[in-house]
């Protein structure tokens, strides 16, 4: 099993917005294990994580997008391309702007800074979505295709048909993701438009800071003065674009994916798809799989007694960093009496409380914190999307950000089958259990 990884140390970069032309800074900090891509917005009067994951996909024309709640995240394909390239699980990347730069088009100026970072080992196993059945899908004459795989890799198909464009024509790539593939075929293959579209986004206002010398402009010719880095540097940029498409599932991913002229929105929607699917599967494993921590064993960890421990089992640890628990809400609970007898509706509030309970579980795997209590103390970004009522299985899910000797933090996450119901980052004393 791989390890995850993170940058050893921090790079830099600044530009200007591919669509936009305005100036953005970038810093790339490392990460946490578990801490996942996380974009943060630091031009905000607070900043604003924005969290690298299907849940947070926002459509755009010709590009990707992400945003949470206020703060948008555009056009990051070309750098999480170079992410996943180089095979980095956690990192943190500040921005000052809305957009990232674009440099010349390509992935190459990330790819380089990152690759300078050099790689720092972590101590948690990598989590990759490995494909296990086929899915395909298609929007007119546009498909795209999610494959079991032999290899331990992601292997890519891209056909690009644009026959009835002399400049282009049908071009076909195919590889094996790798640092070593990436930086020799595919990092400096740059973003294209036909000449027609270029001058409609112009008259949109997209892109007038560019020029045929800035970027690749195609007439029927081929390319308005440059010229292409390979023969086929088209189908080489949709396979960077498609790589980059595919990081936004927030985990690796181990498979075969076929595409038939896609674009953005299509990759997206497999990417979708394929988190939906594999978060279904490791949801019925972990359910039958027999109980980590039982009831029993919670209780002498937890003081919480009757009618307020929240907690009936753990099915999922992952070293010090993440952990899932299950409680069954049926309607013989206390708080159903009175909230509400006509209509029973779980309080968000204990929702809360069940997954702090969820977090002082996972605080007590680290040696260093066992005898002490999780108190909470801080309730930051609490969003309690859906009801839980009587006959839920509530899965709790909590993710260590920063664990300190007297303090940590969690992520927090509510899930009842394939829903997310509520959504809190928790901070925590941790005190003498004696206290």
């Amino acid at each position: 099993m791989k390890q995850q990884k993170t940058i050893k140390t921090e790079a830099r970069l600044n530009g200007k917005g591919l669509f936009s032309g305005k100036d953005a800074k970038v810093v790339f900090r490392p990460a946490e294990p578990e801490t996942g891509l996380v974009f943060v917005r630091k031009d905000f009067e607070e900043p604003v994580r924005v969290k690298v994951c299907p849940d947070n996909i926002v459509q755009r024309d010709r590009r990707s997008a992400l945003q949470s709640g206020p703060a948008v995240i555009e056009t990051p394909e070309h750098c999480l391309a170079a992410i996943y390239a180089l095979d980095i699980d956690n990192l943190i990347i500040e921005m000052e702007g809305a957009e990232l730069p674009g440099f010349d088009g390509s992935s190459d100026e990330y790819f380089r800074t990152l690759q300078k970072c050099d790689i720092q080992m972590q101590d948690a196993p990598q989590r990759p979505i490995r494909i296990t059945e086929s899915i395909c899908i298609t929007e007119g004459d546009k498909s795209i295709y999610a494959l079991p795989h032999q290899g331990n890799g992601l292997s890519l198909t891209y056909d690009m048909d644009y026959t009835q464009h002399t400049g282009v024509g049908r071009q076909i790539y195919s590889c094996d993701l790798s640092e070593t593939t990436y930086a020799q075929n595919l990092a400096r293959a740059r973003t294209f438009v036909l000449e027609a579209e270029a001058r409609q986004m112009q008259a949109a206002g997209l892109g007038t800071h560019l020029g045929p010398k800035d970027i690749l402009v195609i007439s029927s010719d081929g390319p308005i003065k440059n010229t292409f880095r390979w023969p086929d540097e088209c189908v080489r940029h949709k396979v960077v674009d498609l790589i980059g498409d595919l990081r936004l599932a927030g985990r690796p991913i181990i498979g075969r994916v076929v595409a038939y002229k896609t674009g953005h929105s299509l990759n997206q929607k497999l990417v979708k798809q394929l988190v939906e699917t594999t978060l279904r599967h490791e949801h019925r494993q972990a359910l039958s799989a027999k109980p980590l921590l039982d009831i029993k064993r919670i209780q002498k960890i937890l003081p919480h007694r009757y009618p307020f421990l929240l907690v009936d089992k753990v099915i999922e640890i992952e070293g010090s960093h993440r952990i899932r628990c299950v409680k069954n809400v049926t309607f013989n609970e206390q708080f159903f009496q009175g909230h509400f007898p006509s209509s029973p509706v779980m309080p968000g509030v204990l929702i809360v409380e069940a997954l702090a309970q969820a977090s002082g579980l996972l605080f007590a795997q680290t040696l260093e914190h066992t005898g002490k209590l999780a108190v909470l103390l801080t309730m930051d970004a609490v969003k309690i999307r859906k009801s839980v009522v009587p006959g839920d299985q509530l899965i709790l899910i909590a993710e260590a950000d920063k664990v300190r000797s007297r303090a940590a933090k969690c992520n927090c996450t509510a899930m009842v089958g394939d829903e997310v119901v509520a959504e809190a980052q928790l901070k925590f004393m941790l005190v003498d259990d004696e206290v």
